[in-house]
This record gives structure tokens, C-alpha cells and sequence, in this order.
């Protein structure tokens, strides 16, 4: 079931990761093909701001992902929706600070960035003031966005997330073609564009969060400091993550403005402009990878970890291998799709993107364990990972490289830095386990006396009418076995017969036999603890009873089994419904 999730989840999270790539990517094609290496190099330069507003929103966006998870873990709804408030004030409080605060400092702004001095004959300097105030236009918009993707993702929205993000896309190449041959807006015009395509993925997709189906209720009332800084103590390593991507571009252009002009950093826009895209499916196995680890580490379930680790190496290794190869061929074409007026910048731009290709397989490997770290409460090495991956590593590499190969040891940096982050990750990991060891069990890092014992779990699977008896005679034996009294092993056994058969038999769609219930039997602390997951029709058991419990013809399955157990918590994600019985 960890392999099909993670399959289904996947394709949607790379799309989504591409809510911010793929507006930049437009901009930077447009940019280069039609208003000139000044304006390319302007763009570059402006980068760093975008990317503060993109650490927030990602950090946001991470946060969720965490105490969602845990809160999915628990079948906690209330938990959601505090976080789900607590998310949209805090942007919305960025949103508006990071508004005033660079409106008002532009000019300091554009020259800390290397755009030099506000003087008549500094083109770059006033295009990329420009291209920064048009954008921030859509900021509110952009970071709503970003937060938005794990929201419909947990609410299992995952076509409406595809659609919104086509939307997007359709938008800003629509809004950039009427700035470039109709208005002539110059990079002002380019930048707002791309704000105005997130405020049509916000719109296209808003009705998701306001209808009475919704997964989400917004209650002010909810937003407390605990859950405020639970929210951003969660994503804060991803802030460590975009923070040292924000000083590696600084410092690379700096080192590119030294060793090779303007053309150079324009050669490097093109670079960044191709690696975010190319980013987007490593960024998409580690979502998919955070949300998972956080949900099965809060449940304590060592299994699903392991099973975890091996499929998103599996996905990191098959993908980026194809992608590498792809990059590999097409690098000419990528280069000259971004500039056409300098032959130096296209000669640079097409070796870089080749050199830079060869960083995609030990990228994504690091983006994913880095946030599986994160996920499982690892934020310390999280945090570190980050800083050598996006900058230390690589910041070292290109300025010693730059001085024997110029240009091209900036290039070699990527894939040198990648490199020697994962075999960081490596030696950690064999330092705990004690032993040089490439299996999921010693890169899932659990701590010793993780989780509950394995002699005090049962685990099984539902898949057809036949399997319900057998594992409510497990369930029962198992009990027995663990000297638990005969009234509560029948008790047990019970509730899983009780409510495996009522899936069965409401739930299955007929023409649909990929469907399943996972079942976890937990004896802890005196307690017998029931999580039930299936992919099956929508369902909520305890509304059910609420709503019937007076009713002579109400389902008398459900009423023996919430009658019988101590609570009950329920909540739809992931396309799952989650179960928690604690007896």
C-alpha cells in the first residue's frame, strides 16, 4: 500500500513543486529570448528575493506537513484545522511585512544583490528593481500557493491540484506574451505576470477550502502560540534550506561576475532556470516522503519506515537517472531556448547545464533523506544536511574550482558538493548503525527502542469478503498469546471483524480491486490501540453514529463497536479514511 501511495501521491507533488519553478522558468525563457542578456542578468540577480518568499512559503508548507501528519496519525480533526488557521494568519502576516519591508528598501536591496548603483547608465540596477516590485505585486498569492499544495494533497485533492497548477502555467505564458508584444512592460511587466498566474492557481482552486465538504475550517479561535510555533519549528529546516540556496547564488555570482562577465551569470540563470525544474522531482519524492515519515513515525511504525526508505530511494535513483540522460542530450537545446543574442553565454549555459546534470541523482537522494529526517523529528541533521547540500559544499568547491577552470568549476561545483553531502549522510548513518550497511533498515535511522516491540504488534491486510474472519481469529489469538483477559481479546476481534466487515461490504467499489484496509493491533500501556487505514469509499463511522445512535434500523456493527471502546477519532486523508479505536 506504501509503494501504490507514494506512486499516486508522487506525480501530483512534482506537479506541484513546479507552482514556483514553472512561473520562473516562463519568465527566465521569455526573458532571455526577448528582452536581452541585461535583462537575463537582472533576472539572476533578483533571484535571492524570490527565494526568500519561496523559504517562507516552503517552510510553511513543510510545517504542515509535519503536524499534519502527526495529526493524521491520530485521526485528530481539531488538530488539522488549528493548523490549517494557524498557516493562513502567518502568511498573511509575512505576506504584508515582507510587502513593506522591500518596497521601501528597494534601491539597498538591488545593490546588496550586486546590481550595483542606482546611476542613469546601470540598466541591470533599475531592471531588476523592476522585475522585484512587479513581482511582490503577487506575492500574498504566491505564498498562498505554496501553502495550498499539502492542503489539497492531505484533503487527497490531487486532480484539483493538477488542474490548478495547468491554470497557472496557461496564465503566465499568456500574461508574459501580452507584456512582451503588447504592453512592452520589460521586466517590471514579467514580474507581475507571474504574480497574476498565482493569484489564478489561488482562485481556480479556492472553493476547495469554503465548501461544507471541505477537510479545513478556518476558527481564529484556534490559532495559538503553541501551535504557531510548532507549525514553524517543524518547517525550520527548510528555511535552512532555501536560506543557504540564497547565500550559494550570492556567492556564485559574485565568483561568475569575477571569472566571466555578464555572460556568465546569465549562463548561470539559464543553469538555475533548467536545475528548478529538474529540482521539482527530487522536491517531489522528498514531500511525499516528509508527509509519510511524519504520519508513520507518529504512529511508531518501524515497518512502514523501512518500507518508506526503499521506495523513495527506488523512485530517486529510476527517475533522476532517466532525467540526467534527458539533460545530457538536450543541453544545446535548453541553452539556446534561453538565449539567442550571445554566443559565449549559449557555449557556457549548454557545458553548465551538462556538468549540472551529473548533481541530479545525489540531489535528489539527499533532498530525500533530508526530509525523511525532518518527518521523523530529526530536524538538527535535517538542518545540516541542508546547509552542505545548498551551500557550504558546493560554495567551497566553486570558488577553489573557479581559480584553476574558471567558469567551468562553477559548473563542476554541483555535482562535487551533491556528492560529498550524501556520503556524509552516509557516514552518519553507518556511525548509529555500527557497521558499514546499505539497507533501508540503517538509512531509516530510528533511534534504539523505537516504537512499540515487535512481538507487541500485529499487522495485517484486507483485501476481499475471505480475509475479515481470518484477521479477527489473529487479532484473537494474538491477544491471548499477550495474556490479555478473554473479555477484552473477544472485544478486539470484535471491532476488527466488525468494521473490516462493514468496508467490505459498503466501502470495496465492485469494479474497483485495488482496494484494501490495513489493520495495526497495538497493546500499550495497558491499552489496546485499533488504527484502521483503507483507500475505500469516504466514511465516517463516528459522524455514522452520532447521527443514527437512536435509530432502531442504525447499523449494529458500528454501535457495538463504539459502545464497546474507550474513543474513537476518524479523519479523511491521502485518499484514506483513518480509524483510531482505543480500547
Amino acid at each position: 500500500m506504501i509503494k501504490r501511495l507514494f506512486r499516486q501521491m508522487l506525480a501530483t507533488q512534482i506537479l506541484s513543486a513546479m507552482t514556483v519553478t514553472v512561473c520562473m522558468l516562463i519568465d527566465s525563457i521569455m526573458i532571455g529570448r526577448y528582452l536581452g542578456v541585461d535583462s537575463m542578468t537582472a533576472y539572476g540577480l533578483a533571484m535571492p528575493v524570490l527565494l526568500i518568499f519561496s523559504a517562507f512559503g516552503s517552510m510553511m508548507s513543510a510545517g504542515i506537513q509535519v503536524l499534519c501528519g502527526h495529526s493524521v496519525s491520530d485521526a485528530d480533526q481539531k488538530g488539522v484545522n488549528a493548523c490549517f488557521s494557524a498557516s493562513l494568519v502567518l502568511t498573511a502576516l509575512f505576506a504584508g511585512a515582507g510587502l513593506l519591508i522591500i518596497y521601501l528598501f528597494s534601491n539597498p536591496i538591488c545593490t546588496l544583490l550586486g546590481a550595483g548603483s542606482p546611476v542613469p547608465d546601470n540598466h541591470v540596477f533599475f531592471l531588476t528593481r523592476d522585475y522585484i516590485r512587479g513581482f511582490l505585486i503577487g506575492a500574498p498569492a504566491f505564498l498562498l500557493a505554496q501553502i495550498m499544495v499539502p492542503y489539497m494533497q492531505i484533503a487527497g485533492k490531487r486532480t484539483r491540484l493538477a488542474i490548478a497548477v495547468v491554470l497557472m502555467t496557461v496564465s503566465n505564458i499568456l500574461f508574459n506574451s501580452l507584456n512582451v508584444f503588447v504592453f512592452r512592460g520589460g521586466t517590471f511587466g514579467m514580474g507581475l505576470a507571474s504574480g497574476l498566474s498565482y493569484y489564478v492557481a489561488v482562485i481556480s482552486a479556492f472553493d476547495v477550502f469554503i465548501t461544507k465538504r471541505s477537510a479545513f475550517r478556518f476558527r481564529l479561535r484556534s490559532v495559538t502560540k503553541k501551535t504557531c510555533v510548532e507549525l514553524l519549528r517543524g518547517g525550520l529546516p527548510t528555511v535552512v534550506n532555501h536560506a543557504s540556496l540564497v547565500f550559494l547564488i550570492f556567492v556564485i555570482n559574485n565568483v561568475l561576475l569575477s571569472v566571466g562577465k555578464n555572460s556568465a551569470v546569465a549562463a548561470y540563470s539559464v543553469i538555475t532556470s533548467v536545475g528548478n525544474i529538474c529540482y521539482c522531482f527530487g522536491a517531489g519524492i522528498g514531500s511525499v516522503a516528509l508527509l509519510l515519515s511524519a504520519i508513520f513515525y507518529a504512529d511508531e511504525d518501524k515497518t512502514s519506515l523501512r518500507k518508506l526508505v526503499r521506495v523513495m530511494i527506488y523512485y530517486a535513483v529510476v527517475l533522476d537517472l532517466v532525467l540526467t540522460g534527458l539533460i545530457l542530450l538536450l543541453a544545446p537545446e535548453l541553452a539556446s531556448l534561453f538565449l539567442t543574442d550571445s554566443a559565449d553565454a549559449v557555449r557556457m549555459a549548454t557545458l553548465g547545464v551538462r556538468l549540472f546534470s551529473l548533481s541530479l541523482l545525489p540531489s535528489a537522494l539527499n533532498t530525500a533523506f533530508k526530509n525523511y529526517f525532518q518527518g521523523i523529528g530529526n530536524t538538527a541533521l535535517s538542518k545540516w544536511i541542508s546547509f552542505f547540500q545548498n551551500f557550504l559544499f558546493t560554495a567551497l568547491f566553486a570558488i577553489l574550482f573557479s581559480r584553476f577552470f574558471k567558469t567551468t568549476g562553477v559548473w563542476m561545483a554541483y555535482v562535487c558538493g551533491e556528492s560529498l553531502t550524501f556520503l556524509v549522510i552516509s557516514l552518519v548513518v553507518w556511525k548509529q548503525n555500527g557497521a558499514v550497511a546499505f539497507h533501508a533498515k540503517a538509512y531509516s535511522f530510528l533511534p534504539h527502542g523505537f516504537g512499540v516491540p515487535d512481538e507487541d504488534c500485529l499487522e495485517m491486510t484486507v483485501k476481499s469478503v475471505k480475509d475479515p474472519p481470518r484477521a479477527s481469529e489473529k487479532a484473537l489469538a494474538f491477544c491471548r498469546m499477550h495474556g490479555e483477559s478473554e473479555d477484552r481479546a473477544q472485544q478486539v476481534a470484535h471491532c476488527i471483524s466488525e468494521m473490516t466487515q462493514n468496508v467490505i461490504k459498503h466501502g470495496f467499489y465492485k469494479d474497483r480491486r485495488s482496494c484494501r484496509m490495513e489493520i495495526r493491533l497495538i497493546l500499550k500501556g495497558g491499552e489496546c490501540i485499533i488504527r484502521l487505514r483503507d483507500n475505500c469509499k469516504d466514511f465516517n463511522p463516528i459522524r455514522y453514529f452520532e447521527r443514527h445512535k437512536s435509530n432502531a434500523d442504525t447499523d449494529l456493527g458500528i454501535l457495538g463497536v463504539m459502545k464497546t471502546v474507550k474513543s474513537a477519532n476518524y479523519i479523511n486523508s491521502l485518499g484514506w479514511n483513518n480509524l483510531t479505536l482505543t480500547l
